[in-house]
């Protein structure tokens, strides 16, 4: 049997712990930024894919790249065997060196040669048109017969026709003469020919138009490939997206422009930024969920194509606000949502409360409380106002 003091003691030892109430946790409310963010898993994706092919068709002689290889533009890809098409394209280049020849000689020989024929045959007519007039006035005065007339006569018909046949030959040679413009048309019809063999010969090699990653690749060295088949595909280096599928509850949160912050599972702990560029009209109806597409302007060098990467979009923010972690609020069917506060004689005060934006497990405090009020968490619902209760730790 305990003696009577100690029986003493513990009565009160028991009215102190019933007068200090039981033990519960508190959150001191200070202002704070809050943030609210939709999460997702996304795939890397090049804004658009450029597909390569043949022309022409042709047999695969090389092939100079591979899959997840970065190439340059310009770069060769693909070599088809080119043998005849660069003998066809060797002999249309001739034909051009020789149609350019021949109008040289027209210009720098011919033309020349025809002005001075031109000159003598005029010169050759007046001397024979002098001759001429003097046989006239010969046979006028009876020094000579008509035999004699007429030969004079048919010598200047003679010097005539060989003046006119050489002024004709002459014009032919002038730069709006036949035969330079026929020798002109000659050359431009050799140079599309040379063009055209040369861009056959240029379809023969598949070239890299833009900077970019090889992420496909169709076809093997020996391969015989038709014109129009794709043979690789490329994703051009720079932009890249991320692709999303966000549950379509979300839907009403999700505006182009939204900020984003993204991490690649393989370098999780390196985040870089993105923005929300695009938000699907559609809803795929089996997953339950919208696509969106997210534009990083600064890819990180690492990233590539298909990878998988975590999203966390930012669709709201309060700057320095109330905020109380869920658990703190209590709330019953469609009563006023409220919370038990300690004042400074530790006793529970209830507050209704007008609550504004949540973020994961916290909601903005929008009226109700105060900066520097200790808020109950996990309250329980035999509490009654007025008790007295003890902090965890006092």
């Amino acid at each position: 049997m305990l003696p009577l003091g100690a029986v003493v003691l513990l009565s009160a030892g028991f009215a102190w712990r019933s007068w200090e109430g039981p033990v519960v946790r508190l959150q001191t409310l200070e202002p704070r930024d809050l943030v609210r963010t939709v999460v997702a898993s996304a795939r890397v994706q090049a804004p658009h894919s450029v597909e390569l092919g043949a022309q022409v068709t042709g047999t695969v002689r090389q092939v100079l790249v591979e899959e997840g290889q970065a190439v340059q533009a310009g770069q060769a890809l693909v070599a088809l065997e080119a043998t005849e098409a660069q003998a066809t394209w060797q002999a249309a280049d001739l034909a051009v060196q020789q149609a350019a020849a021949r109008l040289r000689q027209l210009q720098e020989v011919q033309a020349p040669a025809a002005r001075e024929s031109e000159r003598q045959a005029e010169a050759n007519l007046a001397q024979i048109r002098a001759q001429h007039a003097r046989q006239q006035d010969l046979f006028r005065q009876g020094f000579i017969g008509q035999a004699a007339l007429d030969e004079a006569r048919r010598a200047l018909q003679v010097a005539e026709a060989q003046a006119r046949a050489a002024t004709l030959q002459r014009q032919s040679g002038d730069p709006q003469g036949a035969d330079l413009a026929l020798a002109r048309t000659t050359l431009e019809q050799a140079r599309a020919s040379a063009l055209a063999a040369r861009a056959r010969l240029d379809y023969l090699s598949i070239k890299a138009p833009v900077a970019g990653t090889i992420v496909n690749r169709s076809v093997e060295p020996g391969q015989v490939v038709q014109a129009g088949k794709v043979l690789l595909l490329l994703a051009p280096a720079g932009a890249s997206e991320l692709v999303a599928q966000i549950d379509e509850r979300n839907l009403g949160l999700l505006q182009p422009g939204q900020a984003a912050l993204a991490s690649a599972d393989a370098y999780a702990d390196q985040r870089f930024e993105a923005r929300l560029s695009e938000v699907s009209p559609g809803v795929d109806a089996q997953r339950g969920s919208v696509e969106v597409k997210l534009a990083v302007p600064k890819p990180p060098a690492y990233l590539r194509q298909d990878m998988t990467v975590s999203v966390e979009i930012e669709v709201a923010r309060r700057p320095q606000v109330l905020s109380l972690p869920l658990e703190a609020v209590v709330q019953a069917d469609s009563a006023q949502p409220f919370a038990w506060v300690l004042d400074a004689q530790d006793r529970l005060q209830r507050r209704e409360l007008r609550l504004g934006l949540r973020a994961g497990g916290v909601v903005e405090v929008q009226q109700g409380l105060k900066a520097g009020e200790r808020v109950l968490l996990a309250p329980d619902r035999r509490w009654k106002a007025g008790q007295h209760l003890r902090q965890a730790g006092a």
